[in-house]
Parts: C-alpha cells; structure tokens; sequence
C-alpha cells in the first residue's frame, strides 16, 4: 500500500506556506497560559485522564452537547482512524465522495477493508441514490477539501437514513462556515468529528473530537489507545475553546481575506469554487495549473497542486495574513 502523504513541510526561512491549511494566526493567549499551568504543576510525570473530562464538561456546555456523547482523540485523524477500527472488518467496505479527504482509502487500505470512492458531481453534491448504503462506514467531508464546498444538512439527514451503516461527517473546516451538522449526531448511526488544527490555531498541539450517541461514544473507547491525548493538548484545547472572542476575531479575519482572495484570483482568470473553508480551490482553463505552483514554489511560496482526473487539476490555497496574500497575488500577477 502507499501511506498518505501530507503536505509539504518546510525547512528553511522566508517562506509563504499556504500548502497546509494551517490557521496563520497565533493560538488563544490563553492556551499558552494553560500549557505553562501544566509545566509547573508536576503534572507531566502522571497521566493524563484518559477520557479527558474536563475537556468534555467544556465542550459540552460550548456546543450544547452531552459531555457523555464526546470522544476525545490526537487531532481528528485519530478519531478517524478509531471509528474505522470500530466499524470495518477486514474485507470489508469503506465509502467516501471523491475528490475528498486522501487519508480515507489510507486508513481502509490498513484494516485491510475495500474503499469504494463515489465521484461528486459537477456541481459538488452527492449523486443520488447513494451507491454503497451497505457500506461498512461511510465518510463525508463537510466542508470538502480540496473544493470548500458545503453539503446541505437535508442531504446527509436523507443520505444518514439510506445507510445501513454509520455515517461519519468530517467538520475539520466547520468553524468557517454558516452552518454544522451537530444536530445530526443525535441519530443513532452518524457521528461528527472535528479538529483543532484549523479555527483554534493548534495543528502543532494535535487534538480532535467525536460527537456521537453516548452508547456509541462507550464503544468507541474500547478501541482508542489509553492515553491517547496528552496533559498538555488537553489543557490547550479546553482553553482554546473556552476563549470564544478570540475564536470568533481570528475566524472573522480569516472569512474577510478567503473572499478578498477569491475575488483576486477571479481577476486573474482562475476558476474559484465558492469556499465555506480556510482555504480556495482556483482552476484554469486556459493553461495548465501546475506551471503556475512550481513558480510559486520557486519564488518561495507554496500551495498544493491536484490532479483529480475528471475534476480537473487545480491549486488548493490556504488563506494566509493578509500579508501573506497580498505576496502570493503580487506574484500571481507576474507569472500569469
């Protein structure tokens, strides 16, 4: 099998990078406050609460969820790969849109499990009927990378109630769109992950989240390693949530410079799908794209290049400062 290769991570100085989706401003103050708490506590030479409870009394109230129907997890890729590990038997079957999220067929391909990739349409929907209901585990990326683009919460209440199995909905990009589907997570078969790597600014710490029916949400802690998230990540994230001004500035800031970013790259003859996330998908059709990424990285400044077959190929940018994007506009004006 091939492992999933994430993007690319720098080395050197005076480099745009824009590749990764990170959140290009700094964590809450409170959560450096919170992890110097830790170091100095003597908490680092004693576990952590496995179940991180005081992380889901926080989220619970935030989110007006049941702190009982919260799993915790190292960044939401851990929490995919436990649900995975939960549902699929070898041989069995995992479903997912394509484009999406790569590390899907990864994590299939390591339980030794079929994944079955179902194209979006044109217009970025899902095709309907859903072809794979018998499905294993079903996982829907909403917002979708690499498109931002957001499926309608009628339509995985319709798609939930086709599967006969679990339904996953991936909100790593949530935090930048108008709406969520927490609502969902109250149905006996579809749980909601999320990730504190994008709106809270803490891909570095690595810490996510499940919401799902606390009967489930037990199960799933049978699978999880013990002590899967740290003193520190879990102390970092329940401050991060905690500070919901600085939460709602940083989101705010970065909504504003994802729609100036949008409408330059319009002028500039791209094709830009009309993004709920941190980050633009802008195509071409008058050239090739990947010309125009190897500039950029020439000129120090990286995005993601993409080749999805039918869906064409297209540059996948994370909105950066302002700063940040007034230089890779300024450079895109030079190369096309």
């Amino acid at each position: 099998m091939a492992g999933y290769t994430p993007g690319e991570q720098p080395r050197g100085d005076g480099i745009v990078k824009l590749n990764t989706n990170e959140n290009p401003y700094p964590p809450s103050p409170r959560v450096l406050a919170a992890i110097e708490d830790v170091l100095h506590n003597d908490r680092l030479r004693k576990y952590p609460d496995p179940l991180g409870t005081h992380f889901r009394q926080t989220a619970g109230r935030i989110l007006g969820v049941s702190p009982d129907s919260i799993l915790i997890g190292n960044g939401s890729d851990d929490i995919l790969t436990i649900l995975t590990r939960a549902f699929v038997p070898e041989g069995g079957v995992v479903a997912s849109p394509t484009p999406s999220y790569l590390l899907y067929k990864t994590l299939a391909e390591i339980q030794g499990a079929r994944f079955e990739a179902v194209p979006f349409t044109a217009d970025w929907a899902l095709p309907r009927p859903w072809p794979f209901a018998k499905a294993h585990l079903t996982l829907v990326p909403n917002p979708n990378s690499p498109s931002g683009t957001l499926v309608p919460l009628k339509s995985l209440e319709s798609l939930a109630s086709e599967l006969h199995g679990p339904l996953v909905i991936d909100e790593a990009y949530v935090d930048f769109a108008p709406w969520n589907a927490l609502t969902l997570a109250k149905l006996p078969n579809v749980i909601v992950s999320r990730s504190f790597s994008k709106s809270y600014g803490l891909a570095g710490l690595r810490f996510g989240f499940a919401v799902a029916a606390p009967e489930l949400a037990r199960e799933f802690v049978k699978v999880k390693d013990s002590y899967n998230c740290d003193a520190l990540s879990l102390a970092g994230a329940t401050a991060a949530l905690e500070d919901q001004e600085y939460f709602r500035a940083t989101r705010g800031k970065i909504i504003a410079t994802r729609q100036r970013l949008e409408k330059e790259l319009a002028k500039l003859g791209f094709r830009v799908v009309p993004s709920h996330a941190n980050f633009v998908w802008a195509c071409r059709a008058d050239r090739p794209v990947k010309p125009i990424f190897e500039e950029l990285k020439r000129r120090n400044i990286l995005v993601r290049y993409m080749d999805y077959g039918a869906h064409g190929d297209g540059l996948r940018i994370s909105v950066g400062t302002d700063h940040e994007i007034d230089q890779l506009l300024a450079e895109m004006r030079n190369i096309v």
